[in-house]
């Protein structure tokens, strides 16, 4: 018998079978968790191992989002999809060529003076700490001074090689970025046969489900970089100008810095922020660094209180402890590639887990989560659509 009476007459199950059930019940997960992360070090060590392939297929996936638009437009006017690709990525890559020939050389000359200002103003502030009313002892702060300087200083190097880290195994920086634009290529001229052949080898049943979440994935990627290109350069701009007009030094090179970190939310801006700082305290004065601080606060509360969420959809956003968590865990493995990918890769993982949130909530008997805008496989908006269903449906 599995029930028995109990002394204040009530009937229940005995405590050593309810103990063994959770037993088994914990042995169960357990085994779940171990085999999910078993598989997901394999996934990390293929991705780590096939890296020089992953990053242009990673970085042609994210410049195909950007330009599918323009693409699209292209398309409608009456060329065909491999000239309208062709002339998108054409333009694209004229503007990033001009772009960089216009600014990156005078950043790259301006960076050892960066870094000596920078360093300058580290020490400052060292100094400061060290008098009242801190008063911290010398042994206290100069570990860490000389970590932040040892950092700065190899700062130059870092980036360098950080950028494209992995790729001298199999070639160079050029082999990479011609891959990445072939493959661009691809991707916009081919895009929209890609949902027919995944029904055609899946079945229409799970080939629903793929459409789905690629669908979304493609539109929540192609909105977070375009909506971080627009948001950075406001920062860029604005910061930029208030230097300008303070008069501090290397404000084309802070301003094209705070530029490139704003795609490293939370940890670009803040970095961005600092060197500024730093720069308009050794150059102008402690008042100017003051005006210069009130200046990012402003323009970064300004980013994240108003353009983000009026440019960009909510359902799109992360937690801020999630995104600090991906860029700190994307730059440790794949250094500063990984940190630039770890947010749009969460974005993405965000997508899969809502949408199978979703499909649990259809078929479970509790009361499920999901919104009235949340649709399943069969009730798609025209908003999800990637360049695989904009084509389908014109």
């Amino acid at each position: 018998m599995t029930g028995q009476s109990a002394p204040n007459g009530r009937t229940g199950r005995d405590r050593g079978d309810l103990i063994g059930q959770g037993g088994l019940w914990l042995a169960k997960w357990s085994l779940i968790l171990v085999s999910v992360s078993a598989g997901a070090w394999v996934v990390g060590w293929l991705i780590a191992a096939l890296w020089v392939v992953v990053l242009p297929v990673l970085l042609a996936i994210i410049v195909a989002t950007v330009l599918w638009p323009p693409t699209r437009s292209i398309m409608r006017v009456g060329l065909p999809p491999a000239a309208s690709a062709a002339t998108a990525l054409v333009v694209f890559s004229l503007i990033v060529v001009g772009v960089v020939t216009l600014i990156v050389p005078s950043v790259v000359d301006s960076t050892p003076e960066l870094v000596d200002k920078a360093s300058d103003g580290v020490s400052q502030v060292q100094n400061w700490l060290k008098g009242p009313p801190v008063n911290l002892q010398d042994e206290q702060i100069d570990t860490a001074v000389s970590t932040i300087l040892e950092r700065l200083q190899d700062s130059g190097a870092a980036i360098a090689s950080g950028v494209f880290s992995g790729v001298s195994t199999a070639g160079s920086i050029l082999i990479t970025l011609t891959l990445m634009l072939v493959l661009t290529f691809f991707l916009l001229k081919d895009g929209p046969k890609f949902v027919p052949w995944l029904h055609g080898m899946t079945g229409s049943r799970v080939g629903r489900h793929f459409a789905e979440v690629l669908g979304r994935m493609w539109v929540t990627l192609g909105g977070f970089i375009r909506t971080q290109a627009v948001v950075s350069f406001i920062d860029a701009f604005f910061i930029g100008l208030g230097l300008v007009l303070l008069g501090v030094p290397l404000a084309l090179a802070l301003a094209t810095i705070t530029f490139i970190g704003g795609f490293i939310p939370i940890v670009g801006a803040f970095v961005a922020g600092a060197l500024a700082v730093l720069v308009a305290l050794v150059a102008n004065g402690l008042t100017t660094a003051l005006i210069v601080l009130a200046i990012v606060v402003v323009v970064q509360q300004l980013e994240g209180d108003v353009l983000q969420p009026v440019m960009q959809s909510r359902s799109m956003n992360l937690h801020p402890a999630i995104v600090l968590l991906a860029v700190t865990g994307g730059a440790s493995v794949f250094g500063i590639v990984g940190a630039f990918l770890a947010v749009p890769a969460a974005a993405v993982a965000a997508v899969l887990i809502r949408y199978l949130s979703e499909q649990i909530d259809l078929h479970s008997s509790e009361p499920g989560q999901a919104g009235p805008d949340q649709a399943g496989p069969d009730q798609a908006g025209p908003d999800q659509a990637g360049p695989d269903q904009d084509a389908a449906n014109s």
